[in-house]
């Protein structure tokens, strides 16, 4: 057995890379020798979002509150409310974050293949996130 104790990990911005906009990561737990999953708490502003990208073994996230909005590339952007959890197929394309007016946070899990849990690709536009404002 083990036990993470709350504030053994520091929190840290989301990279510019990753992310479009104020973005809080607040790490769970990475994987072990016997653990293949990593989780994050991740906080996004208003406005706020990640990059596109996929995942190896793909990802699940269950919003925790705010209001969200998420997509899968040729899909169109669903909104997701607290209490909502999204699966997101290994190697789909996709992206999550805040409303444009409401922040959003998830807890976010994947798991890891090779040592990778995800992949980063180029950042949503200002014309996909702004798609009914």
């Amino acid at each position: 057995m083990e036990i993470t104790r709350t504030g053994t990990k520091a929190s840290v911005k989301g990279p510019a890379d990753w992310f479009s906009g104020a973005v809080r990561i607040d790490p769970l737990f990475d994987p072990n020798n016997t653990r293949r999953a990593a989780a994050a708490t991740v906080t996004f502003e208003p406005g706020a979002r990640t990059a596109w990208h996929t995942h190896p073994l793909g990802q699940t996230i269950i919003i925790t509150s705010g209001l969200g909005w998420v997509q899968r590339e040729g899909g169109p952007v669903e909104e997701v409310h607290p209490g909502d959890i999204v699966w997101f197929e290994a190697d789909e394309k996709h992206w999550h974050g805040a409303s444009a007016t409401v922040g959003m946070s998830h807890i976010a899990i994947q798991e890891s293949l090779d040592g990778k849990v995800v992949d980063w690709l180029e950042q949503v536009t200002e014309e996909q996130y702004s798609f009914n404002r």
